[in-house]
C-alpha cells in the first residue's frame, strides 16, 4: 500500500533540493568538477574509518575493502574528472535533408533531483560510484544506504555532509519503511541496486509516477568451462570470483557448468587453490569476509543441505561464517535461487548444446564466465546466451573498466553505468535543430498541390 504524503514529509522535503538545482549551480561544470575533486580528497582522507566500517559490517580484509570499495570509487572518479569538459559540450548531428539548412545538435542535461538507493554487499562503492556519476551529470542527490551496513552508512553521511551543502547531497538512514516512503516521492530519476525482488517494487513504484529508472539486480551468473580450458588458472580465477566478499556479489560465479572430462579435475583444482588463498578453512580465515547477518546466514545453511557436499561446508554461527564450499548433484533453491553466498554448486555436461540449455532455464543473467582456448567455442556461448556483460576466460574483471558499461538484462538489471555510461544514464539527452531565418522553403506548407511528388523524390 503506498505511503501517505504526510508521512513522505517525515522522511525528506525536497523542495531545497529542487530550488537548488533549478537556481542552476549544479549544471555549472565548474561546479560540477569542484565537488567531484572534493569527494575525492574527502574520500582519501576517510580510508581509514571506511576500511574499519567495512570490516565491522562485512568482515573485509583491508585489501578487499580498498580493491573493491575505495580504490575502485576513487579510480572512477578520476575518469570523469578527466573526460567531463569533452562529455558536457554540445554533440553536432549531422541535420537530415528536410532540416536543411538548420544545424542539428544533442545537449546533455542533467535529470533534476536523483534518488539513489544502494545494497549492503559493496556498501560503499555501490553507493559513491552512481553518486559521482549524477554529480558530474549536473544532478542534486538523494541517498538511501543500507540499513544492513550501518558501519558504513554512517562513514558516508559524515563524507557527504563534509563535502556537499544539504541542498546538494543528502543522506537518509532508515529500514525497509524509510525506503518505501522515499520511493512515494516526486523524483526525476531513481537509481537502485538491490535485488529483484525489491527491483520489482522499485519499478511499480517509479511507474505510478512515470519516473524513469536505472535498476542493477543480480541473478544466477554461470560459469561454462569447456574441456581445453587451462585448468589451473580457470579454477584460480573461479575460486577467486566466487570467494570474494564471500560469495556475496552480484556478479559472483553462482554455479559452474564444466565438460565432464575435466570435471574431476577442476573439482581437485578449486580445492586446492581454496586452501592455497586462505590455508584452515575449518574456523573464519583472516581474510575471508563474513555473512552479512542472522537472515542470510540461516538462508544459506538451509542450501548446504541441498546437494553432496565434496569441500568445506563449515559453519559457525557466532561468527556469522560459512566456508568456501562446493556442491555436487544440487537441487532446490541451489538450482532457482541466486545463491549470494561462499556455496558454489558444480555439475557436469557433455556437450555445449547441453550447456545452452541449462543456463536457459533461468532469466539471462548479470554475469557469464566462459573458459576455452577456443575462439570459435568461446564465440559460440557468447551468441547463444545472454547475459549483461561477460569475461573470457575470466571472472568478475568486465566491472573493472570505466570504459565499459555495465548493467544486466530484463530480470538481471535495466540500463547501465560506469563511465561515460554513467554519465548518459544521469543525463537526458536533449535533441535541438536550430533553423535559420533567412530562408524559409515553401515545401512543407499549405497548399501541398503536387508537392508529394518532390517529398517522395527527397524522403522516399
Amino acid at each position: 500500500m503506498p505511503i501517505s504524503a504526510e508521512q513522505t514529509q517525515v522522511v525528506i522535503d525536497l523542495s531545497p533540493l529542487r530550488t537548488f538545482f533549478h537556481e542552476g549551480p549544479p549544471k555549472e561544470v565548474k561546479v560540477r568538477l569542484r565537488f567531484l575533486e572534493r569527494l575525492e580528497e574527502a574520500i582519501r582522507r576517510s580510508e581509514k574509518r571506511i576500511l574499519e566500517a567495512l570490516h565491522t559490517d562485512l568482515g573485509k580484509s583491508d585489501f578487499e575493502g580498498y580493491a573493491s570499495e575505495i580504490g575502485f570509487t576513487l579510480d572512477e572518479i578520476r575518469y570523469l574528472r578527466r573526460h567531463l569538459r569533452k562529455w558536457v559540450r554540445p554533440k553536432s548531428v549531422f541535420p537530415s535533408i528536410v532540416q536543411l539548412p538548420g544545424r542539428s545538435y544533442i545537449r546533455y542535461e542533467p535529470r533534476g533531483v536523483v534518488l539513489i538507493i544502494s545494497p549492503w554487499n559493496y556498501p560503499f562503492q555501490l553507493m559513491m560510484v552512481p553518486l559521482a556519476g549524477a554529480i558530474a551529470a549536473g544532478n542534486v542527490v538523494v541517498l538511501k544506504p543500507s540499513e544492513f551496513a550501518p558501519a558504513t552508512a554512517k562513514v558516508i553521511e559524515a563524507i557527504v555532509r563534509e563535502v556537499f551543502p544539504p541542498e546538494y547531497v543528502q543522506v537518509v538512514q532508515g529500514d525497509a519503511n524509510v525506503s518505501a516512503a522515499l520511493l512515494e516521492l516526486d523524483w526525476d530519476y531513481i537509481f537502485f541496486t538491490g535485488s529483484t525482488r525489491i527491483g520489482r517494487v522499485v519499478a511499480e513504484a517509479a511507474a505510478r509516477k512515470l519516473i524513469p529508472y536505472t535498476l542493477e539486480l543480480g541473478g544466477k551468473s554461470p560459469v561454462i568451462v569447456e574441456s581445453d580450458a587451462d585448468i589451473p588458472v580457470t579454477a584460480r580465477r573461479v575460486a577467486w570470483g566466487k570467494w570474494l566478499n564471500a560469495g556475496q556479489t552480484c556478479i559472483a560465479p553462482d554455479y559452474v557448468l564444466v565438460q565432464e572430462r575435466v570435471f574431476d579435475s577442476l573439482v581437485e583444482a578449486i580445492k586446492k587453490e581454496t586452501l592455497t588463498f586462505y590455508g584452515d578453512i575449518q574456523s573464519p580465515p583472516a581474510e575471508y569476509a563474513r555473512i552479512i547477518n542472522q537472515r542470510h546466514y540461516d538462508r544459506l545453511v538451509k542450501m548446504l543441505g541441498e546437494g553432496e557436499i565434496v569441500f568445506g561446508g563449515y559453519t559457525d554461527p557466532s561468527k556469522l561464517y560459512i566456508s568456501p564450499t562446493l556442491i555436487l548433484s544440487p537441487q532446490g533453491s541451489l538450482l532457482e535461487e541466486e545463491i549470494f553466498g561462499p556455496i558454489l554448486p558444480i555439475i557436469p555436461f557433455s556437450r555445449p548444446e547441453e550447456a545452452v540449455s541449462f543456463v536457459r532455464r533461468s532469466s539471462p543473467p548479470l554475469a557469464m564466465y566462459v573458459f576455452s582456448s577456443a575462439k570459435s567455442m568461446q564465440d559460440f556461448y557468447l551468441t547463444q546466451l545472454q547475459s549483461g556483460g561477460a569475461c573470457i576466460n575470466d571472472t568478475i574483471m568486465h566491472i573493472g573498466s570505466s570504459r565499459l558499461p555495465f548493467g544486466g538484462v530484463r530480470e538481471s538489471g535495466i540500463g547501465r553505468y560506469h563511465g561515460w555510461y554513467s554519465f548518459e544514464t544521469f543525463s537526458h539527452a536533449r535533441a535541438v535543430v536550430k533553423t535559420p531565418t533567412w530562408i524559409d522553403l515553401p515545401l512543407r506548407y499549405p497548399p501541398y498541390g503536387k508537392k508529394i511528388s518532390l517529398i517522395r523524390k527527397l524522403l522516399g
